[in-house]
């Protein structure tokens, strides 16, 4: 046990020399996950948009059509800049910025809404930011709801005050927001953001450490500078693994406690019970990169890698996608990552408060992952060394 501990601390001392020596593994480790939280957060900072700017193409051009530009006008999330003619022209309205987002209204608007048929309007918006893209869906939908009472009541017949409330809305309901008091997209998406930022960078770091070792196709590291010890793949992984780890460990308090608490995200979970949920989440994350950078053969890979699971990941994680709503297949994809079941873990204590029994199925599941994830480091681990290190076989030879 004691040449164990020694020989992992060996190769946990020497990968530590090797992430400190490559600029940009320093840069995906530190300078990536200091900064981004920092700039991501600071886009949707203001929780909510104001005021923002639609142009109008009514092809309707009737008094339902106007008053429901109106109404829409008169919500705090829209601001009606002006009218078009064809979509062509508010297209270019768009183009030059006069406009974020496009309100249609169809030529057969009244005539529907009149014979109590169904209508629709169409709503266009720039996706530069969500912020942008969400205010005009809303007030569309408030509004649509709002003159769809009145109509209710106007079919009925006009009858006392309480007659027309009951007749507008058959169930009297008041909107109250648990744990997201300002309904802002930051509260929302951020904390989810914030562990994905973890994963990826990690992924990102170990991916461009692995592609240059598969670029010079050696498997002779810093990691087996000590010699004459027998450092197999498993002694490897836990070492190099145990490096990361320790790594992030100081970058989570950033990622996670500092950065939300600079932009007053909300957090008001337990911070023992955060760390202890995260403990295994480092781990699995970290040998799951591990992992992944066996199909890094080159340096830049890692970008690859990192841009196309980020978005995929975020979605699969069931918060920007409704987790109840996403079929099976999906689902088992999901269960694989550890972004997952940490996002879900993660915004059930910090931002609703959880207790750590709670969130119980998530804990074993990061420790599942753990466990899986290390047994397939240890296999590529092995693979590498049988074939870009034949002569190492579990011991290095004596130094000259």
């Amino acid at each position: 046990m004691r040449k164990l501990l020694i020989d992992i601390y060996y190769v946990w001392r020497e990968e530590i020399k090797v992430v400190f020596r490559d600029p940009a593994v320093i840069l995906f480790f530190l300078v990536v996950p200091v900064f981004y939280p920092l700039v991501y957060t600071s886009f949707y900072n203001n929780e909510v948009m104001r005021d923002v700017k639609v142009v109008v193409v009514d092809d309707s051009r009737s008094s339902l059509s106007r008053e429901f530009v109106r109404k829409v006008d008169a919500t705090p999330d829209v601001k009606i800049v002006g009218c078009a003619t064809d979509m062509q022209d508010a297209q270019k309205a768009m183009w030059r910025g006069d406009a974020y987002s496009i309100l249609y209204i169809p030529s057969e608007f009244s005539k529907n809404l009149h014979t109590f048929k169904q209508t629709r309007v169409q709503a266009y918006s720039e996706i530069r930011s969500m912020l942008l893209y969400k205010a005009l869906p809303l007030a569309v939908t408030d509004v649509s709801l709002d003159i769809g009472a009145n109509i209710r009541v106007e079919d009925v017949g006009h009858g006392s005050q309480k007659q027309d409330e009951s007749s507008m809305q058959g169930v009297v309901s008041e909107w109250i927001p648990f744990y997201n008091t300002t309904n802002g997209f930051a509260s929302f998406l951020i904390p989810a953001v914030l562990i994905l930022i973890i994963q990826q960078t990690l992924i990102l770091g170990i991916g461009t450490l692995v592609g240059t070792h598969n670029d010079r196709k050696t498997f002779t590291i810093a990691s087996h500078a000590h010699i004459g010890k027998s450092i197999n793949s498993v002694r490897l992984t836990l070492g190099k693994g145990l490096a990361y780890s320790l790594v992030y460990i100081v970058v989570s308090v950033w990622v996670l406690r500092v950065a939300p608490y600079l932009f007053h995200l909300p957090q008001i979970g337990e911070p023992m019970t955060v760390a202890v949920f995260l403990m295994p989440f480092l781990l699995a994350s970290t040998f799951f990169a591990m992992t992944l950078s066996y199909f890094v053969s080159q340096r830049e890979f890692a970008f690859l890698l990192l841009a196309f699971t980020s978005i995929l990941f975020i979605f699969l994680s069931g918060i920007s996608w409704p987790w109840t709503s996403m079929p099976p297949a999906l689902k088992a994809i999901a269960a694989l990552i550890p972004s997952t079941p940490a996002i879900h873990g993660f915004v059930k204590i910090n931002t609703m408060g959880a207790s750590f029994e709670e969130v119980w199925p998530e804990y074993l599941q990061l420790w599942v992952q753990a466990v899986v994830y290390f047994i397939l480091a240890v296999f590529m681990y092995k693979w590498w060394i049988r074939n870009y290190d034949p002569q190492y076989e579990g011991k290095l030879p004596e130094k000259e």
